[in-house]
């Protein structure tokens, strides 16, 4: 039988040899242009990102209703390499949400420094080099939502930005000959993107857009004249 000094030495070399391990993993990491792309339109929604020691490494963390469990599970698979525990449910009161966290690495550094004024979230000044149709279609996954049922016109719900970053915002979307203004609302401003540029936008996320998060793309009600 061992004594329990032994068995606290074993477990602190078993710990120590775990550390060393994910050190080691922690190292080789890099991020890919997938995960760039995607990373920049998670930040400008619902990801955010947190440090534990002032600034020298991030961690993104993820949290998402249950009822987007599948999309969830999707970035997971895209981030997997830089997550060490799979998502986990969280039950606090009525919500019931999902939620996982990269490790903490220097790479994410300048997404901080990008996204980031002290604690407070903003847009990037260079936002209009760093969003492509991935990162676009990751937002809009994120935040975005039909005007209605009878509209092909969609919205990026931005209440968090200020005017001056939601119009450096949209300036960015018209670079993807998106027809865009904002809209105000009384828990702040969204971002509409007309019906007029509906084939446009539909283009440029549909190849991104997880099958459960489709409900949120308008059906396109085009008609057709019957033929005489």
């Amino acid at each position: 039988m061992r004594s329990p000094d032994t068995t606290v030495g074993i477990l602190v070399e078993i710990i120590a040899m775990y550390s060393r391990e994910l050190e080691q993993k922690k190292s080789s990491l890099k991020l890919t242009d997938l995960q760039r792309e995607t990373l920049i339109g998670l930040l400008l929604g619902d990801a955010h990102l947190e440090t534990q020691n002032r600034g020298r490494t991030y961690r993104v963390k993820f949290e998402y209703s249950v009822s987007h469990e599948e999309y969830a599970n999707h970035l997971y698979e895209i981030f997997r390499e830089w997550i060490p525990t799979p998502p986990q449910r969280k039950v606090d009161g009525t919500h019931d949400n999902v939620w996982f966290q990269t490790v903490s690495h220097p790479s994410f550094r300048f997404y901080a420094h990008q996204f980031y004024d002290g604690k407070k979230k903003v847009v990037p000044k260079n936002i209009h080099r760093l969003l492509t149709p991935r990162g676009i279609s990751y937002w809009y996954m994120d935040d975005g939502s039909i005007k209605s049922r009878e509209s092909k016109g969609v919205i990026f719900n931005t209440h968090c930005y200020t005017r001056n970053e939601i119009a450096k915002l949209i300036a960015t979307l018209n670079r993807f000959n998106l027809e865009c203004g904002e809209r105000e609302q009384e828990e702040g401003l969204q971002i509409y993107i007309s019906g007029t540029s509906f084939e446009i936008f539909r283009n440029i996320v549909d190849p991104y857009i997880v099958p459960s998060m489709r409900y949120k793309i308008p059906v396109d009600r085009t008609t057709h004249m019957p033929k005489m």
